[in-house]
């Protein structure tokens, strides 16, 4: 009886919603340690959040769905949020081609190898990742590739836990395939305690992604609260095939409870958005910019 009766309340509730016009499915459920997972339609896929901060999966849920659904191409996106455990996940598993993104996967290449040698980058070395990252400079960044080397690269991937990144062949970089989900590894790996680079090698690249020249700070930080520190890498490359390929990676961090970060609480969060099939390189940032705003936004609100 007590089974009718909550069969009964939610297809009154799924009935209300319908009349309501909404064109999103999000479904919440409980989850591990109190958290819990909604989710909401962008054509055939989902947008999956789970978060302990009530009602924010819910809420990012549909608003990441919202953004998204109409934009031409396809997307994909991943989300951490450590102040409220939440996670957003969104074809997090689609290969795409790297464009320059790969640059931070080739700096912690870099900077694993260093350590490994127990030595300290060169002045060449610092020359090279600085313009790679800073400026996305592609000769640097090819002759960093050519050093590191296929194994030096594929044993970072390994130790990174990166296991859906595939290299590109023949030194074409900007077309190793990546996932949202890997990207999201390596930004937490960039963030966090850990055995494959220490905090010497991590503060050097955020160093770096914080200093990202003004014209390519475009992407993940749209919407970023003002007093947080942006970390950021970005890639474009257009294709015969496919359209353009514009991406955004980025961390945010803010520690010291004022400006607007998220109301008195720190904040520590990444994001990545991926993209294909835009007509234009600008239509592409549009897309990434449209839902970083949504998540900073809802974020932000969270902590109020």
């Amino acid at each position: 009886m007590e089974r009718s009766h909550a069969s009964s309340r939610l297809r009154r509730t799924v009935a209300a919603v319908a009349a309501a016009g909404s064109v999103l499915t999000v479904l919440a459920t409980a989850g591990p340690a109190g958290a819990s997972t909604a989710r909401a339609a962008v054509g055939d896929a989902q947008v999956v959040c789970t978060s302990r901060q009530p009602g924010l999966a819910a809420r990012l849920s549909q608003d990441i769905a919202g953004s998204l659904r109409g934009r031409q191409g396809s997307s994909a996106l991943a989300l951490y949020d450590r102040r409220t455990a939440t996670t957003c996940d969104l074809k997090s598993d689609t290969a795409f081609d790297s464009a320059s993104v790969v640059k931070v996967t080739v700096l912690g290449a870099l900077l694993r190898q260093a350590m490994e040698a127990h030595r300290g980058l060169t002045p060449r070395e610092v020359t090279l990742t600085t313009a790679m990252i800073t400026e996305s400079d592609n000769a640097s960044t090819s002759a960093l590739w050519r050093q590191v080397g296929d194994q030096g690269i594929s044993r970072f991937l390994s130790l990174a836990g990166m296991r859906d990144t595939v290299p590109g062949a023949d030194g074409r970089w900007g077309l190793t395939q990546i996932t949202a989900r890997d990207q999201l590894t390596l930004l937490r790996l960039l963030t966090s305690d850990n055995a494959v680079l220490d905090r010497t090698a991590r503060d050097y690249a955020l160093g770096l992604m914080r200093r990202v020249v003004p014209e390519q700070r475009w992407g993940v930080p749209a919407g970023a609260p003002g007093a947080a520190a942006v970390h950021v890498k970005n890639g474009w490359l257009p294709r015969p095939a496919g359209g353009w390929r514009v991406h955004s990676i980025g961390t945010f961090t803010c520690h010291d409870g004022v400006g607007d970060c998220a109301g008195d609480s720190d904040s520590d969060d990444g994001i990545v958005v991926l993209s294909q099939g835009s007509p234009t390189m600008e239509y592409g940032i549009a897309t990434i910019q449209g839902a970083s705003r949504v998540l900073h936004r809802d974020l932000a609100a969270a902590g109020m």
